[in-house]
């Protein structure tokens, strides 16, 4: 039945308007999100190192935190079991056993050499008050990367009380809120300092968003989205001066309970990534999740709900958001047919 009314709300609330995610000859191509967004944005930022130039992180933890456990992800990459206790510590996310795997895989080419993560720009930002991913397992992602990206290259804001929420200066709940759409209004600009120490420096953001915001079909790139955690549409900005292409691509993708179907298109209007896109030639993709049985939060994939190789350039969700990059980035019309993209 669920599953049913996601179809319906997809079909009679969006479908209308949805056009193909267009080639736009775009480059530079970064990463960011939130929660289980930065989870993903972690996971996309390693396993495609030689395609991604930096990354956004806020409240997320190393690459293959959750080892593919939902237990591992919910008590010591996050604190979000109703049944055990929160067992986040620092150091308990094994950064090392981590940079093993990580190490491991690469060797397997089933990701990106890790010597591509050396030029990488990492921006971080873990609230002092976030009770969901607490500043322990932030802490250990610092640890993380430290021993691949360049330090001078990583930059770590840890020192504004904020709840589990994305940051912003004008938008959103009060500071210490924990709450839907996990916006919160704190005088702090989280996208554009995130996307002025990747890019930077940027010219300053518009006033406001004079671009076109497209819905684009995710069938393209994933067979039946719905049983594998990913909606039917998705999102991209497009500002007037990248209509020609020759821009630069940003990803950004929602945490849990921040899908259409539970805030709507608030994640993609409110957080602010827009008024720096419209100024400075961003493209700004807005893959979205969905729920689904196994994930009924619309999380993102990083505990392996739909598939084990869930942080490998192949799981089904991070194959799919590379084609939407890769179709970002090409010159070229061509499509991927229904069924054809796995």
């Amino acid at each position: 039945m669920r599953i049913l009314l996601l179809l319906l709300f997809w079909a009679g609330a969006a479908w209308a308007q949805v056009v193909p995610l267009p080639a736009m000859r775009a480059g530079q191509v970064s990463v960011s999100g939130l929660s289980s967004g930065a989870y993903m944005a972690v996971q996309f930022e390693v396993a495609y190192s030689r395609t991604v130039i930096g990354a956004g992180i806020i409240a997320g933890g190393p690459y293959f935190c959750s080892q593919g456990s939902v237990f591992t992800a919910t008590t010591l990459c996050s604190c979000t079991n109703d049944f055990f206790s929160c067992r986040v510590r620092p150091g308990g996310t094994h950064v090392q056993d981590l940079i093993a795997i990580t190490d491991w895989f690469a060797s397997s080419q089933t990701i990106d050499p890790t010597a591509a993560l050396a030029g990488h720009r990492v921006w971080m930002f873990s609230g002092s008050a976030d009770s969901v991913v607490p500043q322990p397992v932030m802490d250990d992602l610092l640890d993380y990367y430290s021993h691949y990206v360049n330090p001078s290259r990583i930059l770590y804001k840890r020192d504004i009380s904020v709840e589990h929420a994305m940051p912003t200066d004008s938008y959103g709940n009060s500071c210490l809120t924990l709450g839907t759409p996990y916006i919160n209004n704190c005088g702090y600009d989280a996208a554009g300092e995130m996307l002025n120490w990747i890019y930077g420096p940027l010219a300053a953001r518009s006033g406001t968003a004079g671009g076109r915001l497209l819905s684009f079909d995710q069938t393209e790139f994933i067979s039946v989205p719905l049983w594998h955690g990913m909606a039917n549409i998705g999102y991209l900005y497009v500002p007037a001066a990248c209509e020609s292409g020759g821009c630069r691509v940003h990803v950004a993708f929602h945490g849990c309970l921040q899908a259409p179907e539970n805030i709507g298109t608030t994640f993609v209007r409110q957080t602010g990534y827009n008024l720096w896109a419209d100024s400075n030639r961003l493209l700004i993709l807005y893959p979205q999740a969905a729920s689904t049985f196994t994930n009924p939060n619309a999380c993102w994939d990083w505990f392996a709900y739909d598939d084990t190789r869930y942080a490998q350039k192949s799981g089904r969700q991070m194959a799919a958001v590379k084609r939407m990059v890769d179709r970002l980035t090409s010159a070229d019309n061509l499509r991927c047919q229904p069924g054809r993209c796995t």
